[in-house]
């Protein structure tokens, strides 16, 4: 054993998992030809040691780079004060949570027209999905000639599943290609693959640093059911995922969360997109409630951005951002302001855990409070939940 991980929280609980040595050090191998990276490059990822991507800055490393630590608030003084710090090292490769990127964007901060980033060849994201917007400020605000090589993966083996190639086109919202030896694959419900259509990212082959045990999971029923009990023999990694025709890959977020409207199914970075594209809207969640023997209920929580309220007229702006963007199926049922959206220290939203409490569950039992970075965020959640539940109890 190497080390104990914990996984972000995002479906509950976070999962104790032990890796081993051998198998993380060849995946930091690999991992590191698909970020390109060499002796002489200057590497930084704005993490916190608490998020998987702290322990992967060891990739860099064993490459011989630099790695540059950013320590403090990356809002503080400004949405800029990163962008200062990539320019003050001289950073070759730069990464972060898309969340980090989604708030910059919204925040409207041009970093090309403020400091130099000469240097910088490469951007890396990872933690959600990002967008094509996501893409199009970074070409736009940040460099023109950047590659931008985002991937997805996990803490469970400490590696990534798909992300970038030095050597292909980049894509908007597209991941290049599946990485070096992962037999990666998008399944439908029955096991059958599909490509060019949505479905469940599995894993057929075995992966090095696949986790050696959970810790305190003294039969290993615990991680067999995280990852083989839907396809015997088969990791199932709870994303969704389209293999596209060409190679790439786009992850279209948590399986658990799927939205399923009149038996139309969507994951919710759709309706993300087209809600954060509002300048009025600087954060969202979407969450598909399922009564039993009822149609089901979809609320949207929105953070609005500085000097807004939330009014009829910006009620009808979303309503129509989903229709237009998205389809009018997926209109949400409500929309409530909230002052902050539930998010794990790797900058995930915590759909699962807060569709949980809406139904119902002890807030206590199904989220673990220091796998958050804004723990006080779930007091609107839960008043939200009371209220819900009272109605629902008086017909």
């Amino acid at each position: 054993p190497l080390w104990i991980v914990y996984s972000s929280g995002t479906t509950g609980n976070p999962k104790p998992i032990v890796h081993g040595h051998g198998g993380v050090l060849l995946e930091g191998v690999k991992q590191s030809l698909h970020q390109d990276l060499s002796s002489g490059d200057r590497f930084s990822w704005l993490t916190s040691s608490g998020w998987i991507m702290w322990n992967a800055q060891l990739v860099a490393l064993g490459q011989g780079a630099s790695v540059a630590l950013f320590d403090g608030a990356a809002n503080h003084p400004d949405m800029l004060a990163v962008w200062r710090f990539v320019s003050k090292h001289r950073l070759t490769f730069f990464g972060a949570g898309a969340a980090f990127f989604t708030a910059c964007a919204k925040s409207g901060i041009q970093p090309k027209d403020t400091v130099d980033l000469s240097c910088l060849r490469a951007i890396g994201a990872t933690g959600s999905p990002l967008t094509e917007d996501g893409y199009n400020w970074v070409y736009t605000a940040v460099k023109s000639d950047v590659w931008l090589a985002p991937f997805s993966g996990g803490t469970d083996f400490c590696g990534a599943f798909v992300g970038g190639n030095p050597m292909l086109p980049v894509r908007a919202a597209e991941m290049q290609c599946r990485f070096l030896g992962n037999a990666v694959r998008a399944f439908d419900e029955g096991g059958n693959e599909l490509v060019g259509d949505v479905g469940e990212l599995v894993c057929t082959e075995p992966l090095p640093s696949m986790p050696l045990f959970f810790w305190g999971d003294d039969d290993g029923s615990r991680l067999n059911d995280a990852y083989f009990e839907t396809y015997p023999g088969v990791w199932r990694h709870g994303d969704w995922i389209e293999i596209t025709p060409n190679g790439g890959a786009v992850i279209y977020g948590r399986s658990d969360a799927t939205i399923n409207r009149r038996g139309l199914r969507l994951g919710s970075s759709e309706i993300y997109q087209a809600v954060e594209a509002l300048p009025d809207v600087a954060d969202s969640m979407v969450v598909d409630l399922e009564y039993l023997g009822r149609e089901s209920y979809m609320p949207i929580f929105i953070v609005l951005s500085e000097g807004q309220e939330l009014d009829d007229l910006l009620r009808n702006k979303i309503r129509d951002a989903v229709r237009n963007g998205v389809s009018a199926r997926f209109i949400p049922d409500e929309i409530v302001s909230v002052a902050e959206i539930p998010r794990t220290l790797s900058g995930k939203k915590l759909e699962v855990p807060v569709k949980k409490i809406l139904l119902g569950g002890d807030p206590a039992r199904v989220v673990n409070r220091d796998s958050m970075v804004n723990p006080d965020s779930l007091g609107d959640i839960i008043e939200y939940a009371r209220v819900l539940n009272s109605k629902s109890e008086n017909g």
